[in-house]
């Protein structure tokens, strides 16, 4: 780790080096290499069959899921002594944003080679990898990962699902339901957590072949209905005591840490779908006539183009952005000693709340846009004969899985007080700091008042982080009504952050038209989170405030909201006639 890197939850109080920033500029040759054959698998083998996909044609789906182990799409975070790759993050990212345009298929696909699998990489033993793994990662075995139950979701503590050892000690007795399981349909191994004598919550490696394994029937989804979700149902199933994952009563680390992976790939997937959205709404706003002319050319709909534009690039940002910080913060690691998935676990743990984030903002611009598309659709977008409807209905569970978004949103603050308290981050200095007056920028500096605006909002949410300690005290971790829009300030401004520092790095080495573009999404970006912002610190002021400290903190608000985006017109139709003219997204 680099000695300017930041550390998890410190974007909020020091700044980012551009020179610690990855970026989609950064890309290598081999990440675009990469990148190319997961567009033309993409392209040519799985969006020419969305139909059958979409009928449940499972024989389909697992032909090209092993038509994607082939290419070794399933092998990009396993262990090369298994016939993984083990790449970067960067790629990791990569290849799940870009299938992330596959529609449900990319659920089948990600389900397999992330909670499908990882959960082996990270904590099976060399013989449970010895006997499993190669065959995860060729797809020779398929993979499902069975958390939920039907009475625990975001409490997955709460399971009921039970292990009994034998007086032998040779095999765990195992009886429960897991609900929503996807793959369930033709998976054949099952990581499945269950309760050690109904206390000790553990996980398992389950083969489908286990007597007593049975599947429940395809549940009638709103969305994502190319892939399959059953129960999964256990009944007496014995199961090898060396098949036990990890340590007993230690499930919640394999559940927890392997979320965090889940969630900034599912943030790296919805940006995948929100690109592939865009691209049909640009060429349908080309292509349909209102008034004798094609409806792009009316200032609404260049609104809503330039809008897509926007959060598109920052939540690309945000997810490449956590990609380079979680490669930057692994690439010491040794990778032949014993400790390394350890290590790895806690390296990606540091930045749970970045994840979170990433999971968050990217899932909201996936469901922004494809509710974009269908309105830019009109009516032709409620029938399904356009694919703007199954966008739309496709995108509601990207707020759900991996968490909810509300889990996930009072994860953030909690973790940046819980790393403040333990003094992993300066946190006290920057409360104590955060009334601070900053000078003025120099508007002659390209990005110069974006920077300054993130610093003010930065402060912003360091005093009503500050005042709502002195309310609620220890309290504060329960008070979900108050955490929510904490969060939602401490995710505007990374994802803010994000976007304006890839501007500027991106900036000096840019042509002069591709300069314009990057000046031009900086400014709306900057705008629409400051807005964003400035309604979460009006909520959590009501919420924080008494009677004296309301004027103050309205006032304050008001202060450190006050944004000039002079120029705001221009630069959203200079967005707008670019995506107008590539029928895509623009950067």
């Amino acid at each position: 780790m680099s000695e300017t890197q930041l550390k998890g939850c410190e974007y909020l109080l020091r700044e980012t080096a551009l020179e610690d920033l990855f970026t989609p500029e950064d890309f290598s040759d081999e990440h675009r290499q990469i990148a190319g054959t997961t567009e033309q698998f993409v392209a040519n083998e799985v969006l020419p069959q969305i139909e059958e996909i979409e009928a449940q044609n499972f024989t389909k789906v697992v032909e090209l899921l092993h038509r994607a182990g082939e290419l070794g799409l399933m092998m990009v975070d396993g262990p090369e002594e298994y016939g993984g790759l083990n790449l970067d993050k960067v790629t990791s990212m990569l290849t799940a944003e870009i299938l992330g345009r596959a529609g449900s298929f990319s659920v089948s696909l990600m389900a397999h080679n992330g909670i499908g699998t990882l959960p082996l990489v990270y904590y099976g033993t060399p013989g449970q990898k010895e006997r499993y793994l190669e065959k995860l990662l060729t797809t020779e075995m398929l993979g499902a990962y069975c958390l939920t139950e039907p009475g625990s979701g975001s409490d997955a503590l709460g399971a009921a699902t039970s292990a009994v050892l034998s007086e032998d000690g040779t095999h765990y007795t195992l009886n429960g339901t897991k609900q929503f399981i996807t793959n369930a349909a033709f998976a054949d191994l099952f990581t499945v957590f269950a309760k050690v004598d109904k206390q000790h919550f553990t996980g398992f490696l389950v083969e489908r072949g286990f007597e007593g394994v049975s599947i429940g029937v395809e549940e009638k989804k709103l969305g994502i209905k190319g892939s399959s979700t059953c129960q999964v149902v256990l009944d007496n199933v014995k199961v090898p005591a060396e098949n036990l994952l990890g340590e007993i009563g230690k499930g919640h680390k394999i559940a927890f840490n392997v979320l965090n992976v889940g969630r900034f790939k599912l943030g790296a997937g919805a940006t995948g779908a929100a690109k592939q959205a865009f691209k049909d709404a640009a060429q349908y706003a080309n292509e349909r006539k209102q008034f004798n002319t094609a409806i792009s050319n009316f200032g609404a709909i260049k609104e809503k183009l330039a809008d897509m534009v926007t959060e598109i690039f920052t939540s690309e940002s945000v997810v490449y952005r956590l990609a380079g910080l979680l490669d930057d913060h692994l690439q010491g690691l040794d990778k032949t000693s014993d400790s390394y998935y350890a290590d790895y676990q806690k390296g990606i743990e540091q930045y749970a709340a970045e994840c979170a984030i990433a999971k968050v903002y990217c899932s909201e611009v996936q469901a922004f846009v494809a509710d974009e598309t269908l309105q830019i659709h009109g009516g032709y977008g409620f029938v399904s004969e356009y694919p703007a409807e199954r966008y739309y209905r496709d995108a509601r569970i990207s707020r759900i899985y991996e968490g909810t978004n509300e889990i996930n949103r009072i994860l953030i603050p909690g973790l940046v007080l819980a790393r403040g308290l333990k003094g992993e981050i300066p946190l006290q200095e920057a409360l104590a700091a955060a009334f601070e007056e900053d000078n003025e920028p120099d508007t002659n500096v390209p990005f110069a008042l974006e920077q300054a605006q993130l610093k003010r909002l930065k402060s912003l949410l360091l005093i009503l982080l500050g005042a709502a300690l002195e309310k609620f005290q220890n309290r504060l971790q329960q008070e979900q009504e108050t955490l929510l829009p904490l969060a939602d300030l401490a995710i505007q401004i990374f994802a803010m952050e994000s976007a304006v520092l890839r501007a500027e790095k991106a900036y000096p080495m840019a042509s002069a038209g591709r300069q314009a573009l990057y000046r031009a999404i900086a400014l709306t970006a900057a705008f629409r989170a400051t807005r964003k912002a400035a309604e979460a610190a009006q909520k959590a002021t009501y919420f924080i405030g008494n009677a004296q400290q309301l004027r103050l903190l309205r006032t304050t608000i008001a202060r450190l909201t006050d944004f000039d985006a002079s120029g705001l017109l221009d630069a959203k139709r200079v967005l707008a006639e670019a995506a107008r003219e590539n029928e895509k997204y623009i950067f």
